[in-house]
């Protein structure tokens, strides 16, 4: 007989190898050909069967790097690839859909060869927006890609630049080459190797060795990251490179490429991307030096002729750095040049709380800590809150908008509505709380406490707590973001909270809830038809029960004059739920449900209260106050401090009501 640790073991030890499968599966089919020889051996053994693929300008190799991400989530029934090109960032970065869209489009452009090739991208947003994050999945991804022989690269041996071979062909033989090739070559040879092409090969460009090499930023092979210095000590040498002097005394001439120091970051990119962090703090000849690079795909440097470089620079920058950069009028010519994306933050609270879900799960100490089920969404309706503009279309206020957005319903505005309302307020998502804000205040809440679990109610303090304790806000906004700490709580986890307590007291919810549907289906019915209801037991006849109808209905706000067209929305789902040979059910309608859940709320009002409001409770009571909370833990994600908590605070709701 096994015994439970020997199944453990037994468990654990399945993981391990599945994990191991995993990894090898994985190593195979990433596993990289090495390959080294003349450029004579590449044209014959390599060049021919991809021509097309190594003549790829950066901003092809990057949208083909994106297309092939989605490939790569092929699914192996249907052989079709799933998803978009902006795969590679849906799965890390939720909620800024339309920005990642708008990335994509970009590099779409720019790889057909349009104008937009031409210019910077640079993208725009508040502080832990997600800028970073789209730029680094972009170079993680540019690395994963080079390994692949969809990826395949192939440099001069030995180029500082990893310039392409290709580059070694002769201006006059070039003409011939597309002739034979059918391909174009755009490129020049450096400094660096057409000095070295001199001296070690005598000119003799067939013979220069090549080798396949692999994007690593590590490496500074094909992707380069710039941070930006003091503006008033930074060095331009950063960017291109300058003497080096100890060189200088081993070759005697300060004029020779390979005196020179080619550790610049614009080198270390050329072929890939160019990582420019908070760009516009960088002193104006270094931006000339960019925009120039991506307009001309070259740079010049003392002592040398222009210097071909084809690499595509993506910077990012916050608002603040932009509005001063706007108001400088110098600057226009700059701003020309540029694509810039804004990349706000989510307003989808449902987007944000998995923001925080990832978060919180990238930290250690985070993991063995309990959070409640609404816990991070209800921080995530907080924030979103602060991003939001006042809505100025009568009966729409903010609680209702930040549904909207959230792509639930809400009486009198259609979803429709959503784009107009962003097209209203355009600066929406630019400003307001950060992601990093939120989870500082849920570390401090957890490392404060000695429990390992943490209720929303916790929450909604730490973060009140932080607000009152910051010292970059004034007394009226702190006042403000209280106060939406106040509607998160009132608007939506108070009824959060009741719907998961009423559930968990009542184990027959989902059948009493699905025979009121029905109930409520077979009333709308006769009301619209303007027929009787039969009675199934006395077979007696009467009107549709209309109060009945609006008890349901007013429960979600429906109002007399919109009862009608609410009523027929039912019936129609209804209608199309049975020709599709579907059953319609809570789930059929959002809306309808909320409605239904919170008249069986209302209608066993007394009995919850009497139940967890009980100071002295007998057993039956006690009974059921276990069974509650049993239930709260295994069927709704809390843990025995929690639903505790939970249940003392609907207690408290319900003697106020």
């Amino acid at each position: 007989m096994t015994s439970v640790t020997d199944s453990g073991r037994d468990a654990s030890q399945g993981r391990n190898h599945g994990f191991m499968d995993e990894l090898a599966s994985f190593a195979s089919h990433h596993k990289a050909t090495r390959w080294r020889g003349s450029f004579a051996d590449f044209l014959r053994d390599v060049f021919p069967s991809a021509s097309q693929q190594f003549v790829r300008s950066s901003h092809q190799y990057l949208y083909d790097m994106l297309s092939w991400y989605r490939a790569e989530r092929r699914d192996p029934q249907a052989g079709i690839a799933t998803g978009n090109p902006k795969e590679l960032f849906t799965n890390e970065l939720y909620g800024i859909d339309d920005a990642l869209d708008r990335v994509v489009e970009y590099f779409k452009a720019a790889s057909a060869g349009s104008d937009v090739g031409r210019r910077l991208l640079l993208l725009l947003g508040p502080p832990s927006g997600g800028k970073s994050s789209a730029v680094i999945l972009m170079k993680r991804g540019l690395e994963e890609y080079s390994h692949t022989d969809a990826g395949a690269l192939y440099a001069l041996q030995g180029s500082p630049l990893h310039e392409s071979p290709l580059n070694l062909v002769p201006a006059s033989l070039r003409g011939r080459f597309r002739e034979t090739y059918g391909v174009d070559i755009t490129g020049e040879l450096s400094p660096y190797s057409r000095a070295r092409l001199d001296d070690e090969f005598h000119g003799d460009f067939m013979k220069f060795p090549v080798e396949r090499v692999f994007l690593s930023e590590a490496s500074r092979v094909g992707i380069g990251t710039y941070a930006p210095h003091d503006p008033t000590t930074a060095d331009i040498a950063d960017l291109v490179g300058s003497v080096d002097l100890s060189k200088v005394a081993e070759i005697g001439d300060e004029g020779d490429p390979r005196a020179w120091s080619w550790s610049g970051a614009v080198y270390a990119a050329s072929r890939g991307m160019l990582e420019m962090i908070e760009i516009l703090k960088v002193k104006r000849e270094f931006l000339y030096l960019l925009l120039t690079l991506t307009q001309e795909k070259n740079v010049k440097v003392s002592r040398f002729p222009l210097i071909h470089l084809d690499e595509t620079i993506v910077a990012h920058t916050n608002l603040a750095e932009f509005n001063k950069f706007l108001q400088e009028k110098e600057n226009e010519a700059l701003l020309d040049r540029m694509v810039i994306v804004k990349v706000p933050y989510t307003l989808s609270y449902p987007d944000e709380a998995r923001i925080y879900r990832k978060l919180v799960s990238n930290a250690p100490a985070f993991r063995a800590v309990h959070l409640d089920p609404h816990t991070l969404k209800l921080a995530a309706v907080f924030s979103i809150l602060t991003r939001l503009t006042k809505p100025e279309k009568e009966g729409l206020d903010l609680p209702k908008k930040l549904r909207l957005y959230a792509g639930e319903d809400v009486e009198g505005f259609s979803v429709n509505e959503v784009e107009r309302l962003r097209g209203d307020c355009p600066e929406e998502g630019m400003a307001g709380v950060s992601p990093r804000f939120v989870i500082n205040a849920i570390s401090n809440a957890i490392t404060r406490s000695d429990r390992r679990s943490l209720t929303s109610m916790e929450m909604l303090l730490a973060l009140k707590d932080a607000i009152q304790s910051d010292a970059r806000m004034d007394a009226n906004q702190k006042k403000v973001w209280v106060d939406f700490l106040v509607i998160a709580r009132k608007d939506f986890y108070n009824r959060w909270v009741k719907e998961d307590v009423h559930r968990a007291l009542f184990a027959s919810f989902e059948d009493e809830a699905q025979q009121l549907l029905e109930k409520y289906l077979d009333e709308v019915e006769a009301s619209l038809d303007q027929r009787e209801v039969k009675d199934p037991i006395t077979s007696e006849t009467r009107p549709a029960d209309e109060r009945f109808l609006r008890k349901v209905e007013e429960k979600i706000k429906i109002s007399e004059s919109g009862k009608q067209s609410f009523r027929q929305e039912v019936v129609r789902k209804a209608m199309v739920a049975f020709k599709a040979g579907e059953k319609f059910t809570l789930d059929s309608h959002t809306r309808l449900h909320e409605a239904i859940e919170q008249y069986l709320f209302e209608e066993r009002r007394d009995v919850l209260r009497l139940v967890t409001s009980a100071a002295r409770p007998d057993d039956e009571v006690r009974q059921k106050i276990s069974a509650v909370q049993q239930r709260l833990v295994v069927e709704y994600g809390y843990d025995e401090y929690s639903a505790r908590e939970a249940l003392n605070y609907v207690t408290t709701l319900l003697s106020q009501e």
